[in-house]
């Protein structure tokens, strides 16, 4: 098996967009609304296609703005029919994402005859590819580097989710697990909720380009997930998700690389295997985890059985 530089730099971008989707995704897990993003992954399609539609430029700048914007609105959207329409949250997601991915679909295929846009590339991504988009972010100061332009977008969100988890830990920690809390001690849990639904929009909105708008979800959701079984911390599982998130881009890209290679099989979409590895991770400790595993549990109930054996009748059951 032959390792180039270029399968190096899409295991990077591929783990900068593990640690970027794990940061909010642990708190969509948490806040039992891991269905918001995928409602948002989906829905910024519209806001892609308009700005194509409006600018006529593939411009990443211009796509960011409008993505994240729909992203943002799919949040407020869900919010206001969820209260004002007294629906509940999952059917007041499938209303507004289901929607803005339809029309973001058609505006999708409308755009294409323009501006040369592959909608496959859209919702799947091109992980592969990344390497090839380069760009000289330090040009100013005479440094000629060229770096993919993934990289240096992801390397930035991933910054700015550390910092905003860093200087608001205490903020999403409470308003996570107890909104009504948090609001006694000053806390604005509405607020709270709205950057973390920017985060996961931009966030969503920043991997499009390594994984699409329908595999982001495997990022957001899947590491959290697998870390949720595994420990209790808030702390822990924002790392362990984050690892998580790494080994699966790392794992998933060398198996794209291996198989074709070793077995004969034709070549595979390293975004689809970094979801794949993902799947297997979060399977092994449904089956694994010590506590909350399928084997942890089964191992915990023995002893309660034995001591239960061992336990004298009273004299009333005698």
């Amino acid at each position: 098996m032959t390792w180039y530089t270029m399968d190096t730099w899409i295991v990077v971008v591929g783990a900068l967009a593990g640690i970027a989707c794990a940061i909010p995704g642990c708190f969509l897990v948490l806040r039992q609304m891991s269905m918001m993003g995928d409602a948002i992954s989906h829905a910024v399609l519209p806001g892609l296609a308009l700005a194509f539609l409006i600018t006529g430029s593939r411009a990443s700048v211009t796509m960011f703005i409008g993505a994240a914007l729909i992203g943002l609105l799919t949040a407020v959207f869900t919010q206001w029919i969820s209260s004002w329409g007294k629906v509940e949250r999952g059917a007041s997601m499938g209303i507004v994402f289901t929607t803005l991915f339809a029309v973001g679909l058609l505006l999708i295929v409308q755009a294409a005859h323009h501006v040369e846009l592959d909608p496959g590339c859209v919702l799947y991504g091109a992980l592969e590819l990344t390497p090839l988009d380069t760009v000289t972010p330090l040009f100013w100061l005479g440094l000629g580097w060229e770096t993919p332009r993934a990289f240096v977008v992801l390397g930035i969100i991933t910054l700015v989710n550390l910092a905003l988890l860093l200087l608001f830990y205490k903020e999403f920690k409470i308003s996570s697990f107890d909104p009504n809390l948090a609001t006694t001690l000053g806390i604005n849990a509405q607020k709270m909720h709205y950057l973390l639904m920017s985060m996961v929009a931009v966030t969503t909105v920043a991997a499009f380009e390594a994984v699409g708008s329908i595999l982001v979800i495997a990022l957001l959701i899947v590491p959290a997930a697998t870390a949720y079984l595994l420990t209790d911390r808030l702390s822990t599982m924002l790392l362990l998700g984050g690892g998580f998130g790494v080994l699966a881009a790392a794992m998933g890209h060398f198996l794209a690389v291996w198989l074709p290679e070793v077995h004969g099989l034709p070549d595979v979409s390293s975004a689809g295997l970094v979801a794949v590895t993902s799947g297997i991770f979060f399977a092994a400790a449904v089956l694994l985890a010590p506590r909350y595993g399928m084997l942890g549990k089964f191992l915990n109930r023995r002893p309660l059985k034995k001591h239960k054996a061992a336990t004298p009748l009273s004299p009333e059951k005698t």
